[in-house]
């Protein structure tokens, strides 16, 4: 294992032998490893912690927000996969909005709220695996959402920068004396913490029933949208198992559609048949394959994933035989203007914390409420602020992701864990909406590929290609931009970062846990 270099700026890993948390905020990290000192498990840590960060960073996640989970059982290497994305509301119409004009979803809208769904799945996850009084998990949020909780300065740059989506009502709730708050400001939400009471005392029903509900349904009826209050009562998350898929001898456990998850392993089989390892890892030809692996992913992406109920041909999504096609229409040295007409061919026939406790059970948990303050529409009494993750539905007719009353739409989110020898040795995840799969596989072929220490594979500069451009972070050289120009892509620097990472990974022979937070976001790893 390498040792970072301490004359230069950078973070060492945390390692402890306890429990370990990692999170994108310090005082989310902080509850975590309180809850677990305190007796409590993973669940109930992350539960904690989950509902700090939509006080912390309430322009990435809330109480009106969906999540999913990997969750890895106590004395097994059993994973269980939870999906706690919301549906749409039964009066949702994908014809209706065509005929009103719609060519997409439209993104600060009524019509694109999805009834939240992460309430549901907190509660469910701590009924089943929980141990302590769900009024002690949220506890920390309560006394946060109360006396306050100072902004930190990632936070507050994207605060100022995306608060102009707020509607007139959110605007009261997030926009103290009319401003977004500025660095080290401390930041109230008092009606949140009534909300959060009744979860504690009413357990779901606190939520979807009631007062809050009423509050949650008239905002939105009030803006456009058709929700109704049987919409919010019949919420419920659902239980599966992990989609995997191999790169060398690493597994790859992804959460199943309407997750994006199937793409990582995708892009991970068709980089599985490149030697990665033969160059540098800031090298453009890198870059150059990551980028062209990752168009014919997100391609496939787009025509097969939807609501489970819905999806079609995950199999050969996550075949090895579609990988190696994929694969063989790369062209090494050279951008490929044709390469999506000729995957056609090929096809025929969507805030990450973690939290590992003494008894190896393991939370992997992805919490968001889609774009930056999500729909921008909150509810007047409560201050509760709406996902937009309908904006994840396609309008084309027939599609397997066509809007529809009741559906879930694909997601950007995904969680998730990595297993070596059979056993799950790391739990990570990486934000940043569509960024995500290649997110996930840049930190996996950092960790196989290059041999990286888990804080290194995280802080390694990162590259995407968007809107038809490869947009690089300023940790690259300069002369890999000029070296991808030759290849044909056109390349520019991004003057925001590409998301934020946490992992944990479990040292079976030492009997320690080593924790690695992103530089990027404000947060750490903590343990205990």
């Amino acid at each position: 294992m390498s040792v970072r270099n301490f004359h230069l700026p950078g973070r060492s890993p945390v390692y402890a032998a306890n429990g370990m948390c990692a999170t994108s905020h310090p005082l989310a990290s902080k509850t975590a490893v309180s809850i677990l000192e305190g007796g409590g498990n993973a669940v109930d840590a992350a539960i904690a912690a989950a509902m700090v960060l939509g006080l912390a960073e309430p322009q990435m996640a809330g109480l009106g927000g969906d999540c999913f989970a990997l969750v890895k059982l106590p004395g097994s290497d059993e994973v269980v996969a939870l999906n706690g994305s919301g549906r749409a509301p039964a009066g949702l119409s994908a014809e209706a909005l065509r005929a009103a004009g719609h060519e997409e979803m439209p993104l600060h809208d009524a019509v694109s709220v999805t009834v939240p769904g992460a309430v549901d799945a907190f509660c469910h996850m701590h009924a089943s695996w929980g141990k302590a009084e769900l009024g002690a998990v949220l506890a920390p949020a309560i006394r946060y959402a109360e006396d306050g909780i100072p902004v930190a300065p990632r936070v507050a740059l994207d605060w100022r920068e995306d608060c102009g989506v707020l509607g007139a009502a959110a605007q009261g709730f997030f926009l103290p004396g009319g401003q977004p708050p500025q660095q080290g400001q401390m930041f109230r939400a008092p009606r949140q913490a009534e909300v959060l009471r009744r979860i504690a005392a009413e357990g779901r029903a606190g939520f979807y029933e009631g007062e809050v509900a009423q509050d949650m349904v008239s905002a939105l009826l009030a803006a456009g949208g058709s929700h109704t209050l049987e919409d919010f009562a019949a919420t419920r998350c659902s239980r599966g198992v992990p989609i995997s898929g191999r790169y060398w001898d690493v597994e790859l456990l992804e959460h199943a559609p309407n997750g994006q998850g199937a793409t990582a392993i995708l892009l991970a089989n068709i980089l599985n048949r490149f030697d990665l390892a033969q160059h540098d890892p800031l090298d453009p030809w890198r870059a150059h394959l990551e980028i062209e692996a990752a168009k014919l992913a997100y391609d496939a992406r787009d025509r097969f994933l939807a609501d489970p109920d819905h999806v079609r041909r995950l199999d050969h999504m996550l075949s090895g035989d579609t990988a190696s096609a994929l694969a063989a229409l790369i062209d090494e040295e050279n951008a490929c203007k044709l390469m999506l007409e000729q995957a056609a061919a090929v096809h025929r026939e969507t805030v990450y914390l973690c939290v590992v406790d003494r008894d190896l059970m393991a939370v992997s948990l992805i919490f968001s409420i889609f774009h930056s303050f999500g729909s921008g529409i909150a509810s007047p009494e409560f201050g509760i602020l709406f996902q937009n993750r309908g904006a994840g539905f396609s309008l084309d007719p027939g599609h397997p992701n066509e809007a529809a009353g009741g559906k879930r739409p694909m997601h950007t989110i995904i969680p998730a864990m990595l297993r070596e020898g059979g056993k799950v040795s790391t739990v990570f995840g990486v934000m940043g909406g569509a960024y995500q799969p290649v997110g996930h596989v840049r930190f996996l072929t950092n960790l196989v590929d290059f041999g990286m220490p888990l804080q290194a594979a995280i802080d390694s500069p990162r590259c995407f290609w968007e809107n038809g451009k490869v947009m690089l972070e300023q940790g690259y050289p300069g002369a890999v931009r000029t070296e991808l120009g030759y290849m044909g892509h056109e390349a520019e620097f991004r003057d925001r970062p590409l998301g934020g990472a946490q992992a944990i990974r479990i040292d079976y022979g030492k009997g320690v846990f080593e924790g690695a937070s992103d530089p990027r976001k404000d947060g750490c790893a903590l343990g205990w």
